[in-house]
């Protein structure tokens, strides 16, 4: 019969045993994110949490492991940004974190894209504008048109059928009664897309109309009514920072424990995984920068 000094001994085996194994990239992350959070929790506007971002994040990044393979400054970053605008990862569309191969320093990286929903929800910060929406134009609907001093635009879209894509516009009323509208030709959406360095993979390639729609309204960004500190925001767009942590260090050094920490122990908030629309996000307190290391 086992006395309890032998059952003492074989806990300390098995916690010693679990001391050497290597972290898995998963359990690395959720331990940086957890170091992270009372940076992230400064971030945030005020109806979101660390915790519920941790948790988002980590939820996106299990849907795609290739952002395992990536360096951890610049997943770190991307989840940063996110944090910052208060936008939310992944689940309705706000923002992406897509990796992408660095050639130059042959590496993955992740690329932060603000999404179509995200760059709607940037817009109505402002409390200028009434609404905002972009659609897009297939060869059998109606459209039409003409700028000029009396500007004007029709569009009623076909049934059935609608061929392929055409134009993609977007429009703004504002709240003392004007408006703003842009039109984009599918040829001048390509040639933006080719800039980016996710143009062949992430929301490009899996949410085209979106990505669309979400550049023509990066288009007309400048001529809408908002505040110096939304133009900035938005453009963190399509950015790769690297500069939120130091140079990935051992988890298992004193920076950083991962003792108890995965992907299941991090607290959250049920509502965040059930991919329902969220109330419109509040202006990010703070100063608008972003950390530059976690502490």
């Amino acid at each position: 019969m086992a006395t309890n000094q032998d059952v003492k001994n074989q806990l300390a085996n098995r916690v010693s045993q679990s001391a050497q194994q290597p972290a898995s990239p998963e359990q690395t992350i959720a331990a940086y994110l957890k170091k992270m959070g009372p940076e992230i929790e400064r971030a945030l506007p005020s109806h979101m949490n660390a915790d519920r971002m941790a948790r988002i994040a980590l939820t996106t990044i299990r849907t795609n492991p290739m952002l395992l393979q990536c360096s951890i400054p610049s997943l770190l970053g991307a989840v940063m940004q996110a944090a910052q605008l208060g936008l939310e990862p992944g689940l309705i569309g706000h923002c992406y974190l897509v990796p992408f191969r660095n050639n130059k320093e042959n590496r993955m990286d992740v690329q932060f894209i603000i999404g179509y929903k995200g760059m709607i929800d940037l817009a109505r910060r402002s409390g200028n504008i009434e609404s905002i929406y972009s659609h897009c134009v297939y060869e059998a609907d109606e459209f039409d048109y003409e700028l000029g001093l009396h500007p004007k635009l029709h569009h009623k879209p076909a049934t059935g059928r609608r061929g392929e894509l055409k134009y993609v516009y977007a429009v703004a009323h504002f709240k003392d009664g004007g408006y703003q509208f842009e039109v984009m030709d599918k040829e001048e959406i390509e040639r933006r897309r080719k800039r980016s360095k996710a143009a062949n993979n992430g929301p490009w390639v899996t949410d085209y109309e979106e990505m669309a729609k979400k550049t023509v309204i990066r288009h007309m960004w400048k001529y809408l009514p908002i505040s110096i500190e939304i133009q900035q925001q938005a453009g963190h767009d399509e950015v790769v920072r690297k500069d939120v942590i130091s140079e990935p260090v051992s988890v298992y050094s004193e920076a950083i424990d991962i003792s108890g920490v995965s992907a299941e122990t991090i607290p959250f908030d049920d509502q965040s995984a059930t991919g329902e629309e969220q109330k419109e996000p509040e202006q990010p307190s703070g100063d608008g920068t972003i950390f530059d290391h976690v502490k």
